[in-house]
This record gives C-alpha cells, structure tokens and sequence, in this order.
C-alpha cells in the first residue's frame, strides 16, 4: 500500500547541484509585458517574479532565442544586450529572496504572424502546414489566426540550433540559474518532433529518428555551451495545442526520453494531457515514459496539492509545477502548505498591460 507523505512537497531538493527550496514549481507563463520595442524585461517584471520566489523553482516565462522565433506581442526576448540586463533585473530579484529560476528557451516556429517578424516576413516551421485553429497575439491587442508557415531549408537549421545555444550562454550571463528548452506545446521543436507539422523527406524529417534530430541538436548544442546540470526540457506528447498532432505519439516520445537520458539533463517537464486542458486527453503511459528516465521529473497540468503530493510520494514525479495558480497567488507555497483556499484569477490583465493583473494580487 503506498504511503502518502503529505510534507513532501514541501521538502528540499536536489537538482544536479542546485538545491531548491521545495517542490514546489512555478510553471512558464506568458504574460506579454516586455518593453515594447526591445522586448526586455523591465522592473514591474522583476516584482512579479520577486513576488513568487518562494517557489522551489521559477521557470521564466518563454523567451524568443530570435527575432525570427518570437510568436506573440511584448513576450521577452534573451537575444540582445538590452535583454540580458533586463533579465538580470529578475534574476537578481529572485536569488534576494533565496529563490531559483530558469529561463524557457522559445522559438514559436508557425504560431507567429508576419507582423511579428522581421521586415513582416513569412514565419518559418518544419513544413508549410497551416496550423489549423492556432491564434496568435498581436501589437493591436487582438487574438490573430496563424497563417501558412514558409518550410526551412535545411540549410538555415544549424542557424537555429546555433541561436538556441547563444541564448543559453545569454541566460548564463543574465543570472539564471539554468535553461528550459521549450519542446512542447505545438512550437518549433515539437513541430520538427510530430507528424502532422512534419513532412520533411530530408535529414529532419520522415522517419522518428530525423524528427527527434532537430530536438537532439539542440539540446546538444545548450548542454555543450552551459552544462547539462543547467539544462531541462518540456514535453508535451499528446497535446494538440497550437494545432499540434501527432498519430503516434509513444512511438515518437518513448525513443526522445530514451535518448535524452544519455545527456543526464537537470530535468524533464512533462505536459499531462491537453495543455490547460483535460488531462485525459487521448490514452498515454506517462509512467512507463518516466522508467526510462534517470533525472529528475517534473509533472504539469492541473495538479492539486493532493495530486502533486500522490505523485512525490508514489516516486512518480520528482517536482510539480503550477502554473495559473501562481498568477493569483504569489503566495502559492504557503497556501499549500496551510491548505488554505486559493485565491480566484481575474478575468482581465492575463495578457499585457501594467501592474493591474499582474503584481496587484
């Protein structure tokens, strides 16, 4: 009979060297509140993350590695000098208050609008495959659909891995404790990784091993550049966010965890379910997927304090991210551990804005 540990959330960790607090995870979420124009991070950004350093980790919300990887208006870049001080900003902010944060890594692929790139050009992906029902957020302040994607060639990629591991060592030297790698969520990597984005005949594309190359590359390119110790990634096998899908996918993230697990990265985060959905979305074995991993796995989407501490305490999971629960309450770690109600989010001031929505809770 499994014994429940109701304290174990709250316990400390040991992640590959960097000792966190708790258990307790602040998931990536974006909020759309960089400087306009720049997309560095600022001092109300620095509040916010201040406000909820008591989480064992903070993953920073996602943050273009391009100009050409951003999909969203005012979401934070880590690709220019501004935004690395900006950033700093933050991270000095959070290690103040004894926290630790990771920067999510991001290049949004096809979920993007030409308005949002460089000289309005054609945002790029795997293949041209309109992602069907995917919307994006623009400078007008208005939910846009996505368009056709122009397809890569195969001679711009390494471009891209290489932008991925100069935002890393642009992380480094912004303060951050570590990198996220955002493979998840119907966004480049996981486009490269899914046969409904993918139809590549070349080298990425086809067979699961050219799809999984793209992500490989990366994250060989990231733990070369600043350790494997400072690198996780997010996964999200089943979930069709962003008009993500994939026919098969234990046949795609079964061989990508085996393969991961040779660099001994600091973690895995693992998307349960539809992303901010139902977590029952399509038949998956997560558990059997966590065997073949040796590190640490973080858990996402839709835990309570009495899922998250089944989870730590079954061996399951390692660390449970909470993700809207954290808008609303900065205080999220002492709620949870005094079992106190949560407080309710409001229904404006998710996406831009100021203070209002953001730092007022």
């Amino acid at each position: 009979m499994e014994v429940m540990n109701p304290s174990i959330l709250f316990e400390p960790f040991d992640l590959r060297g960097i000792q966190l607090l708790n258990r307790v995870v602040m998931a990536p979420l974006t909020r759309d509140r960089a400087t306009p124009g720049t997309d560095a991070p600022h001092a109300l950004n620095a509040l916010y993350y201040k406000q909820r350093a008591s989480a064992g980790l903070i993953i920073s919300e996602a943050s273009q590695i391009s100009p050409t990887g951003k999909g969203y208006a005012w979401t934070p870049g880590i690709y220019s000098p501004e935004q690395v001080q900006g950033w700093r900003l933050v991270t000095d902010a959070v290690h103040a208050e004894g926290g630790k944060i990771f920067i999510q890594l991001w290049h949004v692929g096809r979920v993007s609008h030409p308005s949002l790139q460089p000289g309005g050009l054609t945002p790029v992906a795997p293949s041209a495959i309109a992602p069907v029902g995917a919307k994006t957020f623009t400078e007008d302040g208005q939910f846009r659909e996505v368009g056709t994607p122009r397809a890569l060639d195969i001679r711009e990629i390494p471009g891209i891995i290489n932008d991925y591991r100069r935002a890393a060592e642009n992380a480094i030297a912004a303060g951050f404790d570590g990198v996220e790698i955002h493979a998840a969520n119907g966004y480049l990597i996981d486009q490269f990784l899914k046969d409904g984005a993918n139809h590549r005949t070349d080298a990425y594309g086809g067979s699961v091993t050219h799809r999984m190359r793209f992500a490989l590359e990366v994250v060989e390119a990231v733990t070369a550049a600043i350790g494997a110790h400072r690198t996780g990634i997010r996964i999200s096998p089943v979930t069709p966010a962003s008009g993500i899908f994939e026919s098969n996918p234990a046949a795609v993230f079964f061989p990508l965890v085996k393969e991961l697990n040779r660099f001994e990265l600091a973690y895995i985060h693992v998307i349960e379910g539809a992303t901010g959905g139902r977590r029952d979305f399509l038949d998956f074995d997560y558990h059997g997927l966590r065997k073949l991993f040796s590190g640490a796995w973080m858990v996402n989407n839709g835990y309570t304090r009495e899922m998250a501490v089944e989870a730590l305490s079954s061996g399951y999971a390692d660390l449970a991210a909470f993700g809207r629960p954290f808008i609303s309450n900065p205080d999220l770690v002492e709620r949870l551990r005094a079992g106190a109600p949560l407080a309710p989010l409001k229904d404006h001031g998710l996406y831009g804005g100021g203070a209002e929505g953001y730092t007022d809770y």
